[in-house]
């Protein structure tokens, strides 16, 4: 846009500004591929055509990589969108240097906070209709079958009802 220069033509030359004025039609060149020259909105039109060229650039990258994630096997888990968030949330609070500052935040923090709730409660649902979650139930069931494998093992009972109450109290803690 910048070497485009002020440069008078010819009245029938097809590069000829379309702009009129009120001598007439403007004399001076048309920017390259466009119908004005910069006086009259050349400036624009190249403006327009190069935002234009980056919104499709971005929509193409954006095409491309919903293409990726669409494909990708890790589309039925969100704990890495969780992840994200917490870290964002995490370095918000490390980067305010009181508690004024932290104030400032708190509208911003808040907001991450609900989102991370929400994908939360978004991510254990979907866990929960993949089955891939235990109830507790099943977990106790889990435990007992450890046991007795263990029991298989292990004759000695003393050693056996060690072990099962060391795995009730670590079910217990969990």
């Amino acid at each position: 846009m910048e070497d485009q220069k002020f440069i008078r033509v010819k009245d029938d030359d097809p590069t000829r500004c379309q702009a009129s004025t009120r001598a007439g039609q403007c004399n001076l060149k048309a920017i390259p591929n466009g119908k004005c020259c910069l006086v009259h909105g050349g400036a624009m039109t190249l403006k327009n055509e190069e935002q234009k060229n980056l919104k499709n650039y971005r929509l193409a990258k954006f095409r491309v990589r919903i293409t990726e994630l669409g494909s990708s096997s890790h589309l039925t888990s969100l704990t890495d969108e969780v992840g994200i968030l917490r870290m964002l949330i995490e370095e918000m609070i490390n980067s305010c240097e009181d508690e004024y500052e932290l104030l400032l935040k708190a509208g911003p923090l808040t907001d991450l906070l609900m989102k991370a709730e929400k994908l939360v409660t978004s991510c254990h649902r979907l866990d929960s209709k993949l089955g891939n979650l235990l109830s507790k139930d099943q977990v106790m069931q889990f435990a007992q079958l450890v046991v007795e494998i263990i029991s298989n093992e292990i004759a000695d009972e003393k050693t056996l009802d060690t072990i099962s109450a060391h795995i009730l109290k670590a079910l217990g803690e969990i």
